[in-house]
């Protein structure tokens, strides 16, 4: 009873508004799962890993946190793009890239834990898109339970997770969705890669009464930034992954017109950072907002609370991801 007290004032001082204590109360079990995890915990990851740089870094970082974070399972996302012809094409490729990081870091044992994901994106709000990872998802978070959920971090479209949920609704309540997609609350628009590709998708994770932490994009993690004086410095000759890493990214940023001076966001990173210990980032408690399908946010005071990630502490993160991917 004395942590439910402690979570109604901090959270009622983290919103600043008057809200009613009977609401609170309702949503107390929605909001415990909302704290940064503590100890070792298990993880699912949803990448759209070969659409740029970041999901590469994103994956190999998670893999190499074994000290808090214990993989389960890694989805193939669909994207569409310069890179594939459909989002078939690119979940193809995504699957493809996945087992090529897990190679290059020796862990081919976790190949069996690689699932294939949607080919295409949901056509409504109401109709799921079924795949190996959806049918993964609705069936292993069942394991799970309020009190140990299992953590669901997702750097793509949100379909696969989307699909998830509508295949088994039940598992809202047995796992936290750690998602990187949308722009800041306060960014003029909200058209932002992972969600308009899937804006279905997005609306029901963020209308469903679903422990979701979002970490925007413009305006809050494309912050976290790395630069190549820094890659060259810091990963170059440490380890083959690593080789992969800067040689990917320079070329990335070569054909993005980069300059002498080129920096580029690896804000993928950031969802895995979420769920590690450490001052990485800073987070509050918002009401959630519903995207909607003219590139904005609808808001409403009476929605569901969920967890805005608002700033990246650039430095801290940076430092940590470099130990990890050099670890031998």
């Amino acid at each position: 009873m004395m942590l439910d007290e402690e979570l109604k004032k901090e959270w009622l001082e983290s919103v600043g508004v008057e809200i009613d204590p009977n609401y609170i109360e309702n949503n107390i079990r929605l909001l415990k799962r909302l704290r940064k995890p503590m100890g070792k915990i298990d993880v699912v990851l949803d990448t759209d890993t070969y659409n740029e740089i970041d999901d590469q870094y994103a994956l190999a970082y998670m893999v190499k946190s074994d000290e808090k974070l214990n993989v389960k399972a890694i989805y193939a996302a669909p994207f569409t793009n310069a890179k594939s012809a459909s989002a078939k094409d690119g979940m193809e490729k995504s699957y493809t890239e996945i087992r090529k990081i897990l190679s290059l870091m020796k862990r081919e044992d976790l190949y069996s834990c690689i699932y294939k994901g949607s080919e295409e994106y949901l056509p409504d709000e109401h109709t799921p898109v079924i795949s190996e990872a959806a049918r993964d998802l609705a069936k292993r978070a069942m394991q799970y339970s309020e009190e140990n959920p299992l953590y669901v971090v997702a750097i793509a479209a949100i379909t696969n997770i989307a699909s998830a949920i509508l295949l088994n609704p039940e598992i809202v309540n047995r796992m936290v969705l750690v998602w990187l997609g949308g722009n800041a609350l306060d960014w003029p628009n909200n058209h932002e890669y992972n969600l308009y590709q899937d804006i279905a998708g997005a609306r029901i994770v963020f209308g469903r009464n679903l422990p979701l932490v979002q970490l925007p994009c413009m305006g809050v993690v494309s912050a976290f930034t790395v630069s190549g004086p820094e890659l060259e410095k810091y990963l170059r000759n440490q380890n083959p992954l690593c080789d992969y890493l800067v040689d990917f990214t320079e070329q990335e940023a070569i054909a993005c017109g980069g300059g002498e001076t080129w920096s580029r966001p690896i804000w993928d990173v950031t969802a895995v950072g979420w769920l590690l210990d450490g001052e990485l980032m800073y987070d509050r408690i918002e009401h959630a907002p519903v995207p909607e399908y003219d590139d904005r946010y609808s808001y409403t005071k009476d929605g569901h609370f969920y967890k805005y990630v608002y700033h990246i502490n650039r430095d801290n993160l940076l430092a940590d991801m470099v130990t990890k991917l050099t670890k031998r």
